[in-house]
């Protein structure tokens, strides 16, 4: 969701300017967390969530609280099995892409069941359908062609006098309480039970880092209240900061209720997988996951620089500079991704939206738009896609640090 409101930079800076006039007075008053009780989780929840920038030492302990907490199967008595772990990045209406190439590769037959799925911002709401199988892929394929602008989000001058955000996002957290009810979470908790992983990543303002949230976990409360906090969760993840209203997640601290502050995982990590949450799928303690596993990264954008005549005022400028500085911040997750895989033997593959797709929309979330990323990305899946299998800059790195050892 970070790159959201890139083609309505004017509308924007219009509804900016009206913000400095009229402030911000009527924004509902906050308990903030303490920060020495940051650790702690939502009333009723435990082991659900890890922070996703914790050294392999601090978060060695939590992955395996969390891994003993789930139920048995025969796939935590066979921790050397080959394992397909599946990363989907953020990118807003770009997300179609790899809901199309994920439903082409389910129809080609060959998709496997992903031992792990993880998902940001768009990337979050096509990750769960995923981990479910084939048998959701119908509602990706709604999901990123059936619905449009106004059924993300609503341009609302009230709600932008009153301070709580830019535009109002209530359009998208019904279409994703459409999708997402009991029996669906219920479906969730059958898979976790199985030692299946799906993680979700936030951003939590208060701290500055990312959150990964074990939405099988979740789903496993089987009450309202668990409901609510798997689709906040799927909200929050692709809330942009400022443009929509920040989700708040309550928890409870001696008696006192506080609120946190989560918005789009992209803020802190456009795409990711955590070395040592993979104990949570393998049950492995060594350094290397299995044998003959494979990682599949979905970037929902374009790697490739892009040329772009600027025009020299703020507004294009910021702009074109918020662009390029959240494509660069993709990539180099894509590193830190890769080198994670390698350092645990496990095969790496990378898709990303081709060069040659130059379809180009002024209106965010265009229907049509969508439609002609996800039929592409259904193609490519359905014929198979030609998955990069390293990053070239990264091999050659490593191999003059070892010529200098």
């Amino acid at each position: 969701m970070l790159i959201l409101m890139r083609r309505r930079a004017r509308q924007l800076a219009m509804c900016f300017a009206m913000l400095l006039v009229t402030g911000c007075a009527a924004i509902t008053p906050r308990n903030a967390l303490p920060e020495a009780a940051v650790h702690v989780e939502p009333d009723g929840f435990h082991n659900i969530r890890y922070w996703g920038d914790e050294t392999a030492v601090d978060a060695a302990g939590l992955a395996s609280n969390a891994a003993a907490s789930a139920e048995p199967s025969e796939t935590r008595r066979e921790p050397r099995r080959d394992l397909n772990l599946l990363a989907i990045s953020g990118g807003a209406e770009d997300g179609a892409f790899g809901a199309g190439l994920l439903a082409g590769w389910g129809d080609a037959g060959n998709r496997p069941a992903f031992d792990m799925v993880t998902g940001v911002s768009s990337g979050a709401l096509i990750a769960p359908f995923v981990f479910l199988g084939r048998e959701h892929d119908a509602q990706l394929r709604e999901i990123f062609t059936k619905y449009g602008r106004k059924d993300i989000f609503a341009y609302n001058v009230p709600s932008l006098l009153q301070g709580s955000a830019l535009v109002d996002d209530s359009p998208l957290f019904r279409l994703i309480s459409k999708y997402i009810d009991a029996d669906f979470l219920r479906e969730v908790t059958r898979e976790r039970s199985k030692g299946r992983v799906l993680l979700i990543g936030t951003t939590n303002l208060d701290a500055q880092r990312p959150v990964l949230w074990d939405m099988g976990h979740i789903a496993a409360g089987d009450s309202p209240e668990a409901l609510d906090l798997f689709r906040k969760v799927l909200l929050a993840s692709a809330t942009l900061p400022g443009v929509f209203a920040p989700v708040r997640i309550k928890v409870r601290v001696a008696g006192n209720d506080y609120d946190e502050l989560h918005v789009d995982g992209g803020v802190t990590r456009q795409v990711f997988i955590a070395p040592s949450i993979l104990r949570l799928v393998s049950g492995h303690s060594g350094r290397k996951v299995a044998d003959r596993s494979r990682l599949f990264v979905i970037r929902n954008g374009r790697i490739d620089p892009r040329w772009e005549s600027v025009s020299e005022n703020v507004l294009s400028v910021t702009q074109r500079s918020l662009s390029t500085l959240i494509k660069n911040q993709s990539i180099g997750d894509l590193y830190r991704i890769y080198s994670i895989a390698k350092l645990n033997g496990i095969e790496f593959n990378l898709a990303s939206i081709p060069a040659d797709f130059d379809l180009k929309t002024d209106e965010p979330f265009d229907q049509k738009y969508m439609t002609a990323l996800f039929d592409r990305g259904y193609d490519m899946g359905n014929q198979g896609y030609p998955w990069v299998k390293s990053l070239p800059d990264l091999q050659t790195a490593g191999k003059l640090s070892r010529s200098k050892l």
